[in-house]
């Protein structure tokens, strides 16, 4: 995850983050995040594999601002066991 200026949380995945940083640094990553200023990165965790990281990633895209927020204060360990604590919660 990595934050604009502004505070925004933008969500995706890559098999090499450094590069990944770069390039959205640089304006060739995702058109969200061009012209948005100095990123700063502030979750990232290894998936295992891409089919289980698009399937993380799209349960992260879904979680509120707040909750969002909770992750990056937290960061945990193990993502997958993190986000089954939050959808258990009532």
């Amino acid at each position: 995850m990595l934050r604009t200026p502004a505070g925004a949380l933008y969500t995706g995945i890559t098999t090499d983050v450094t590069r990944r940083l770069a390039q959205h640094q640089s304006g060739k990553g995702a058109k969200a995040l061009r012209g948005k200023g100095e990123l700063q990165l502030v979750f990232h965790c290894a998936a295992g594999n891409r089919s289980l990281a698009s399937k993380l990633e799209i349960r992260v895209k879904k979680l509120s601002k707040s909750q969002k927020e909770l992750l990056v204060s937290r960061l945990p360990e193990n993502l997958e066991h993190y986000l089954e604590s939050l959808a258990a919660r009532p």
